[in-house]
């Protein structure tokens, strides 16, 4: 069901050799490019009528206009069952509280006297968010996407979420709902490459946005590439994956779980489990026959997903070598499921996001840890962090000096320009000194 790779004995390569040994899945974005650039191409030219009409051909559904109506977004929270609306509103509780916490505020130096630099965070003006669509239904991505845009002050927020034939052509209704709880009116029954276009481009439907986040499949990413620069992106989000790093004292049967737990997101879910311990990896791979086949979704998503390249149950020689294997594999999310967890958690540096111990299971961080499920994916968390307030801001420098502070450095400035053979960036300087730079 799993397959094994073996690293024990040798010493472990460094750097790129070691991420070569590891399970990955394909995610070939550069090719998806070609199928994207068309359907970008045409929003770009035709606007909502595009949206419209590779809604019809890609997912079935044809629409007289994107825009959600208000009366539904409504009418999907009135109807949202009562045990659904109370957990969502307890994970937008939590996200909120840790959300808050990132926000950054204006600070000044003094690096000479008369001389200062301000930096002042600045929300982006307008946000489009993404939640997928396909296979499940993630109103969880709700949340992870418009908190912390509306923590970080974001006054234009959008959402766009694939239309669904079996509710009217609009998204699923608990995503509405979700907005609606949120506050959010502006929502699109608009998925894949053509969401992102209309969200980078506009349409008459809906106002060009100045940065695009959220999950997505293969050719959302391959848009959101396409279209990076004339809107800014969190990421290029690929298959979703889980590490676990464990050792003898893990429990085969929390391990297993875990491990279907994100196989059952996509055929191609990673699951990765990294082990010194031998009984570990037996017992774990004797866990995984009945709960696989007690579960939902085995035969189109768990059982390809475990069985696929990208998943493996990695062994290491030791602790202190498995902790060189997660780094290198860079996991979207890493659990710790060890002896002393937590010591052994605070030496990991490349995760998307860290579950420490037996009660910090990844379906946690999902919903209702407080911390942000939109991870990097690929390895990318070797270089990227997950979603956050910071996303959605952006810091300017506010440099103000006095002549007396300009006078006492311009001769650093105009050797430096000179030095670079740019001598108009030091005449800038003695032009407001008579020409003559000033006396130290």
């Amino acid at each position: 069901m799993i397959s094994r790779i073996d690293l024990r004995g040798d010493a472990l390569p460094e750097g790129g050799a070691l991420r070569d040994l590891l399970p990955r899945a394909e995610f070939d974005v550069e090719a998806a490019l070609e199928t994207v650039r068309p359907i970008c191409e045409d929003v770009r030219h035709r606007g909502s009528a595009a949206v419209i009409d590779w809604g019809e051909k890609l997912d079935g559904v044809r629409n007289e206009s994107v825009r959600v109506p208000a009366e539904a977004l409504t009418k999907a929270l009135q109807e949202l069952d009562p045990a659904v609306r109370a957990a969502l509103e307890e994970s937008i509780r939590r996200a909120r509280l840790v959300h808050r916490e990132q926000r950054r505020t204006t600070h000044t130096t003094q690096v000479v006297p008369g001389g200062t630099v301000t930096e002042k965070w600045v929300p982006v003006e307008r946000v489009g968010l993404y939640v997928p669509g396909g296979r499940s239904v993630y109103p969880s991505s709700v949340v992870m996407n418009v908190v912390p845009a509306q923590e970080a002050g974001v006054e234009g927020v959008a959402v766009a979420s694939p239309p669904q034939k079996d509710f009217g052509g609009l998204p699923h209704p608990t995503i509405l709902a979700a907005c609606a709880l949120l506050g959010v009116d502006e929502v699109y029954a608009a998925g894949g490459a053509q969401a992102v276009a209309m969200f980078a481009y506009g349409t008459k439907d809906c106002s060009p946005v100045n940065l695009v986040t959220g999950p997505g499949n293969i050719y959302v990413a391959a848009a959101k590439r396409l279209l990076k620069g004339r809107i800014g992106i969190d990421a290029e989000a690929g298959p979703t994956e889980i590490a676990i790093l464990a050792d003898a004292t893990a429990d085969p049967v929390h391990v297993a779980a875990d491990l279907i737990s994100q196989a059952e997101h996509d055929p191609m879910a990673a699951a990765v489990l990294v082990t010194a311990s031998e009984e570990l990896a037996a017992a774990t791979e004797a866990e995984l026959v009945p709960q696989v086949a007690a579960t939902k979704h085995i035969t189109d998503r768990i059982e390809p997903a475990l069985a696929g390249r990208q998943s493996a149950i990695v062994l290491v020689s030791s602790i202190e070598d498995g902790l060189k294997v997660v780094d290198a594999y860079g996991a979207e999310h890493l659990e710790i499921q060890t002896a002393d967890a937590a010591a052994v958690a605070d030496r990991v540096r490349n995760a998307g996001a860290i579950f420490v111990g037996p009660w910090a299971p990844v379906s946690l961080g999902d919903y209702c840890a407080g911390s942000n499920h939109v991870l990097p994916t690929g390895g990318c968390a070797c270089h990227s962090s997950g979603l956050s307030v910071q996303s959605f801001l952006r810091g300017i420098h506010i440099v103000d000096y006095t002549r007396d502070a300009l006078a006492e450095v311009t001769h650093h400035v105009v050797t430096l320009a000179e030095a670079e053979d740019l001598p108009a960036h030091g005449a800038a300087l003695k032009a407001r000194f008579g020409w003559k730079v000033p006396q130290q």
